[in-house]
């Protein structure tokens, strides 16, 4: 039988660990990487039988990931979030991947929930993202939206196994982390060598707002899908404004952590 790491990056999670953990508790190791929480994360990780190793993220995500894969123990990895939570359907399916003749780079769907709302629309589902790897080879760049690389072939998991995410649990949550990430997503871009003049910041907030409205059928998710699509039009509003005046030499994307 194949052996399974399970990666959780975590920081002040005392309210999602345990239910994160409790969810994957089949696989033969499980690694937090713990950026050094000010709560009871680390420790209730460890109770529930999880190898914890505190390491500064720093607002770099891709490092982070990339250094939790160095520490497996075994050569296959599933990323998971401290939100997110592996149902049965996709234990059966990791299982299954793992234990296969072939080794593949597996995405899997997310089913996502904002402020105790499934969202079933808004570009929100089936939100396929990959999370099964094999360890030989792979790693992870980038602060936000970071990106993986490995050296298998890929494959997509049925859509019916997926995880649970609870994406934002307050409107406090949804902002701070709005206001970290469109600070990191201008950063990434600047550090590419991207520019923002006034039309990028008036253009890419309104066709994407027109996009996930409409063609990604946020209405059918009625006042969330509404909120989802305005949130989207405020979130690319402030990285472009963010990344024109890092452009201007005014102000700075300081790394953040969320």
């Amino acid at each position: 039988m194949a052996k399974l790491t399970v990666l959780i990056l975590a920081k002040n999670e005392e309210k999602n660990i345990s239910d994160c953990i409790k969810s994957v508790l089949f696989a033969d190791e499980i690694l937090v990487i713990d950026d050094f929480s000010t709560d009871t994360t680390a420790r209730i990780a460890e109770e529930l039988g999880a190898r914890v190793i505190q390491h500064s993220m720093d607002g770099n995500w891709g490092q982070q990931k990339t250094f939790g894969i160095e520490q497996a123990s075994h050569p296959w990895i599933y990323l998971l979030d401290a939100d997110e939570r592996v149902t049965e359907p996709l234990k059966e399916e990791i299982l299954k991947a793992i234990n296969s003749e072939e080794k593949f780079v597996y995405y899997n769907a997310r089913l996502n929930h904002f402020c105790g709302k499934v969202v079933r629309y808004s570009g929100w589902f089936p939100d396929y993202g990959i999370h099964l790897i094999p360890k030989d080879g792979s790693y992870v760049t980038g602060y936000v939206h970071e990106e993986i690389h490995y050296n298998y072939p890929v494959k997509k998991m049925p859509k019916s196994a997926y995880l649970l995410h609870y994406t934002y649990v307050s409107w406090e949550q949804y902002l701070r982390k709005l206001n970290n990430y469109t600070t990191l997503g201008a950063r990434k871009k600047f550090d590419a060598g991207k520019r923002a003049g006034i039309l990028d910041i008036i253009f890419h907030p309104l066709f994407g707002m027109f996009k996930i409205f409409f063609v990604q059928r946020a209405f059918l998710d009625g006042l969330t899908g509404c909120f989802l699509t305005v949130g989207h039009g405020i979130s690319v509003f402030m990285k472009y404004s963010k990344l024109y005046y890092l452009g201007k030499g005014i102000g700075t994307a300081d790394k953040e952590k969320s």
